[in-house]
């Protein structure tokens, strides 16, 4: 690892910043304009780069890569100019004559830690909503997702000066060099045991972070459910990347009465959307590498296979795999990240509460049923970090949400102006004016005085 060029990047970048400060909005606004179009110019290298990494196809890869960040970049576009403004804020009479407001700033140095299994969209959305803060950026890709990661570097290199936002390739050792530095705010996507690391690191320097994760995200199937419709949107959140989504649908939590009809609509959708041979979809995405393959092999018992299991070894695909499982089954102890579908079944919406909450606080959660006593119970008792009803993953795409977990899924969120709002320390000032001085507040606090004061606050 040649620490000093990493030790050079930073240096230019700190002394950079201290002599201009944030980057201005002409500045913000020439970079994601230049950004945009140099997406869109280099679309034949990243989709190579996603289809060597993860065998993604050029439509997979537009919907949920390229295509997300593009519309976050426009977005950006549309609304940084206002979001960059001053706010003014209501002054009470206790501080009266004065002007209050709050002065959007940016932190600074900003670390970016990207994950393999998104690897384009997760390391250029948070890039985007730093820069459109006013920050600097160092971006730490993947190694993992190495075609990817290189596409990347060459595509900062083309839109940035080196010294607003570059890239650090490498492994464990960059990383880890990286956390040791003191950065303005850290901004990580990835598993929850490294994401306790980073957090850690961060606060060696009292460094803020945003925490990106995952865990099991609960898919609810009530007998209420349209089984047809809810079996066609779970097969496309679960199966999206081979289902290596932080958000996928990680287990379908469905009533026994609906079991075997629900079962028979998502091996329909299986191969309607994905044909009766995944393996062989030239557009069916594979696992990472081969740990990734063998962590997915080792969920799969047997003995509750009720569709699919098969895998090709060569290629590290895993057929769509349906398992009739209880809560103590291999799959259920982890996040799986792969295209292995769990079900447990439930009698009583009360036991779906009582379980979830006593399990690791998902990324999110999914409940399919047209029951609006169900759908609020659902909403306000159990805890997540967001998602949909009647519909999985799309609460993503809107970038008027702020998309996040809680506690072990995550801290912080972002995408549009949550995400702004999350690179940005909001000042708060109150400017005085010179022309009248209330003497309340001052020393000797006679009684005149304290009864004024407890006028003003009460």
């Amino acid at each position: 690892m040649e620490t000093s060029n990493i030790d050079n990047k930073l240096l230019a970048m700190r002394s950079v910043y201290d002599k201009n400060s944030a980057l201005s909005i002409a500045e913000r606004k020439t970079y994601l304009k230049k950004l945009y179009k140099n997406i869109l110019d280099m679309q034949p290298e990243i989709y190579a780069a996603l289809k060597a990494d993860l065998n993604k196809s050029e439509a997979e890869s537009y919907m949920t890569e390229i295509g997300m960040t593009l519309s976050e970049i426009s977005f950006m576009l549309r609304h940084l100019k206002s979001f960059s403004k001053p706010k003014t804020k209501h002054t009470p009479l206790s501080n009266f004559p004065a002007k209050s407001y709050v002065l959007p700033s940016a932190y600074g140095l900003v670390l970016v830690i990207s994950p393999w299994n998104y690897p384009f969209m997760l390391s250029v959305e948070p890039i985007v909503d730093a820069i459109s803060a006013g920050n600097l950026v160092v971006l730490k890709p993947s190694e993992i997702s190495p075609n990817t990661s290189n596409v990347l570097a060459k595509l900062i290199a083309k839109t940035f000066k080196p010294e607003h936002v570059t890239t650090v390739l490498g492994g464990v050792e960059e990383c880890t060099y990286l956390l040791d530095q003191n950065f303005d705010y850290i901004f990580y996507t990835g598993s929850t045991r490294v994401g306790e690391i980073v957090m850690k690191k961060a606060a060696e320097h009292f460094t803020p972070v945003t925490l990106e994760m995952g865990g099991k995200s609960p898919t609810i199937v009530d007998e209420t459910a349209n089984i047809s419709l809810a079996a066609k949107r779970i097969i496309f959140g679960k199966l999206l990347n081979a289902g290596q989504t932080c958000v996928a649908p990680d287990y379908i939590y469905c009533h026994s009465s609906i079991k075997d009809k629900l079962i028979y609509e998502l091996e329909r959708q299986i191969i309607l959307q994905y044909s009766t041979d995944p393996l062989s979809n030239p557009n069916y995405p594979k696992m990472i590498n081969q740990k990734q393959f063998l962590n997915m092999l080792n969920l799969i018992d047997k003995k509750e296979v009720v569709f699919g299991g098969k895998y090709n070894k060569n290629t590290l695909k895993i057929e769509p795999t349906i398992l009739n499982c209880t809560f103590a089954s291999p799959a259920m102890q982890n996040e799986i990240f792969g295209p292995i579908i769990p079900i447990v079944c439930f009698d009583n919406i009360l036991e779906v509460v009582k379980n979830i909450n006593s399990m690791a606080k998902p990324l999110a959660l999914y409940l399919f049923s047209n029951s609006k006593t169900t759908q609020n119970l659902i909403l306000n008792k159990c805890n997540f970090g967001g998602g949909c009803v009647n519909d999985t993953i799309m609460h993503i795409a809107n970038p008027n949400l702020g998309f996040g977990g809680l506690k072990q899924s995550g801290i912080g969120a972002y995408h549009g102006k949550v995400g702004f709002d999350t690179f940005t320390h909001y000042k708060s000032i109150v400017k005085k004016s010179n022309a009248l001085d209330l003497p309340m507040r001052y020393q000797p606090l006679s009684k005149f005085k304290q009864t004024l004061i407890k006028l003003f606050l009460k």
